[in-house]
C-alpha cells in the first residue's frame, strides 16, 4: 500500500531568510527550446523565475534563441555551448543548483546525446527531465538511474506509456501504479501529469487536486518544469535540510494546478493558454503559504 505524505509540509515552500542574495534563491539552468519551438524556452524560464529561482540561465542551443529570450524574459542570462563535450565543464563553472531539460528540444541525436551527458557527466545537481528528454529515453528508461544526483520527470500518459512499456489505465488507482512502477524503474520521482497528478518515488504518493481542463493547452507542461526547476533548486542551496525533492515536486505541482484554477476562473477555462499560468502563479503561491 502507499504511503500517503503529508499535504501541509509538501506544500509549504520555505522562506527564504532575510539576508538572502539571489544565490540562496536559487540558480537554475535551462536547456529548452529550439527553432521552430522557441516558446519552451521562454515559458520554462518565465515560470522558474515567477517560482523564485533567484538566477535563471537559458542554455540556447539555436543561435535564434539568443535573440528571442531576451525580448520575452529580459530577466535571464544566456549561455552557449562550442560543443556538447563542453557541457559537464560549463555547468560546474555556474554551480547551478538545478537543471531543467527537454521542453522543446525536438527529438534529434544531439538531444539524446545531451541527455545522456546531463545523466552521466553532470555529477549530483538536480534534474528535471520533461517532454524530449524523456521521449529520446523511451527505450531505455533505465539510464535514467544512472545519474548520481535527484531526478525528477513528468511525463504525460503517451510519454509514460512508452517509458514503461504498456499503457496507462485511465482511472486513479491504475494511474498510481503505473507512476510508482515507473519511479522505480527509473529511480526517479514521476510527476504522471493529466487529471489528479500523481507525484510518486515509488514509496511516497501524492494525488494533486488542483487543476482543470482548461489547462490541456501547449505550454502548460513547459511551465509546470520551470517551477519544478526553482523548487527543485532549494534542495541544493544548502539553506532548506528539510526541504526535500519529493517535496518540491508536491510542490510544483499543486501550485502549477493551481495557478490554472484561478486562471479559468478569470478567463474561462476554454480561454486559458499557458502564459496565463505564469500570470497566476504568483497569487497561487500566496495563496498555499498564507
Amino acid at each position: 500500500m502507499s504511503e500517503r505524505r503529508e499535504v501541509e509540509r509538501s506544500l509549504a515552500v520555505p522562506a527564504l531568510r532575510d539576508d538572502a542574495h539571489k544565490g540562496d534563491a536559487g540558480r537554475v539552468l535551462t536547456i529548452c527550446g529550439s527553432r521552430l519551438m522557441p516558446g519552451a524556452a521562454i515559458l520554462c524560464a518565465r515560470a522558474a523565475q515567477r517560482a523564485g529561482a533567484g538566477l535563471v540561465t537559458v542554455l540556447c542551443l539555436d543561435e535564434r534563441l539568443l535573440d528571442l529570450v531576451p525580448l520575452a524574459a529580459p530577466e535571464a542570462t544566456l549561455m552557449q555551448l562550442g560543443q556538447l563535450a563542453d557541457l559537464p565543464f560549463a555547468i560546474s563553472s555556474r554551480e547551478f543548483h538545478s537543471i531543467v531539460a527537454g521542453c522543446g528540444l525536438g527529438q534529434s541525436p544531439e538531444t539524446k546525446a545531451l541527455v545522456r551527458a546531463l545523466l552521466m557527466r553532470v555529477a549530483s545537481v538536480p534534474l528535471v527531465l520533461d517532454a524530449d528528454a524523456l521521449n529520446v529515453l523511451h527505450d531505455a528508461a533505465e539510464q535514467i538511474r544512472e545519474h548520481d544526483g535527484p531526478v525528477v520527470i513528468t511525463p504525460h500518459p503517451g510519454e509514460a506509456s512508452r517509458l514503461l512499456g504498456r499503457q496507462i489505465p485511465r482511472d486513479s488507482g491504475g494511474r498510481e501504479t503505473a507512476a510508482r512502477e515507473l519511479a522505480e524503474k527509473c529511480g526517479a520521482i514521476v510527476c504522471l501529469k493529466g487529471k489528479g497528478t500523481v507525484v510518486t518515488d515509488g514509496r511516497g504518493v501524492f494525488v494533486n487536486d488542483t487543476g482543470n481542463p482548461g489547462m490541456a493547452t501547449a505550454g502548460a507542461g513547459d511551465v509546470l518544469a520551470g517551477i519544478l526547476g526553482a523548487y527543485l533548486a532549494l534542495c541544493s542551496t544548502g539553506d532548506h535540510p528539510q526541504w526535500t525533492p519529493f517535496d518540491a515536486a508536491c510542490a510544483a505541482v499543486r501550485a502549477h494546478g493551481l495557478a490554472g484554477d484561478l486562471a479559468a476562473a478569470h478567463l474561462g477555462q476554454r480561454a486559458v493558454i499557458a502564459s496565463d499560468l505564469i500570470h497566476w502563479l504568483p497569487q497561487a503561491q500566496r495563496r498555499l503559504t498564507s
